[in-house]
C-alpha cells in the first residue's frame, strides 16, 4: 500500500513539473510571437517611399490630359505633375473632395477637398487655404505644362482625416485661381481629372 501511495505522489509530480514545463515553453512562445509581431510592426512603418501613380483624363469636351506622381518618404509627401493638351496660359490644379471622375463635366468629385474647414485661398497663407488648394501652372504655346511641390500636411494612405489625400481627386482647371473667391476661386470649368486611388 505504501509503494502504490509513494508511486501516486511520483507520478504526481512527474506530470506537475511537466505542466510547470509546457507552461514555461507556451510562455517563451508567446513572448517569441510578440517579438516577431514587433518586428513586423517595426518593419512596415519603415518601408520605402510609397507612391501613387494618376493619368488624368479630359474633361467638358476638352482635350486636356496629364500624369501625376505622388510620392511619401519621411513624412513629406511630393507632388510631381506633367500636363498636355491645355490652352497656352495659366491653368489652376486643386485636390477635390472625391475620386470620382464619372461624370463628363468633372463634377462627380465634388468640392475642394477642405477637412479643417478654412477658406478658399493661396497654399501657405496665413489667411487660411485649403488642404486641396494646390494653386496655379504655367502652360507654354504647346500646351504643355507642369508643376511641383512637397509638404508634411498631406499623407499617403495614413488614415488621418486631415492629412490623407487617398479617395480623393486631382482637378485641373480651364482658368486661373484668384485666390480670393469662394469657395474655388473662379477657376472655371474642370477640364481634366484622375482619381487619387492605391
Amino acid at each position: 500500500m505504501k509503494k502504490i501511495g509513494l508511486s501516486l505522489i511520483a507520478i504526481t509530480l512527474i506530470a506537475f513539473t511537466a505542466c510547470k514545463e509546457e507552461k514555461k515553453e507556451l510562455t517563451k512562445e508567446v513572448e517569441k510571437t510578440e517579438e516577431v509581431k514587433k518586428e513586423k510592426e517595426t518593419q512596415s512603418n519603415s518601408e520605402g517611399p510609397k507612391e501613387i501613380y494618376i493619368r488624368l483624363e479630359s474633361k467638358s469636351e476638352s482635350e486636356a490630359t496629364g500624369v501625376l506622381i505622388f510620392k511619401e518618404i519621411d513624412g513629406i509627401v511630393s507632388l510631381e505633375a506633367k500636363f498636355m493638351g491645355l490652352t497656352p496660359g495659366s491653368h489652376a490644379i486643386h485636390i477635390h473632395e472625391k475620386s470620382d471622375c464619372s461624370s463628363p463635366d468633372g463634377k462627380s468629385t465634388g468640392g475642394h477637398w477642405n477637412p479643417t474647414f478654412k477658406d478658399h485661398g493661396k497654399w501657405g497663407s496665413e489667411d487660411g487655404y485649403h488642404k486641396g488648394d494646390i494653386g496655379n501652372f504655367k502652360v507654354n504655346e504647346e500646351g504643355n505644362g507642369n508643376i511641383s511641390m512637397q509638404t508634411d500636411e498631406w499623407c499617403i494612405g495614413c488614415g488621418d482625416e486631415n492629412k490623407d489625400i487617398i479617395g480623393k481627386a486631382i482637378i485641373v482647371h480651364q482658368g486661373i485661381d484668384d485666390f480670393v473667391s469662394q469657395p474655388s476661386g473662379a477657376a472655371g470649368a474642370r477640364v481634366s481629372c484622375g482619381g487619387i486611388i492605391q
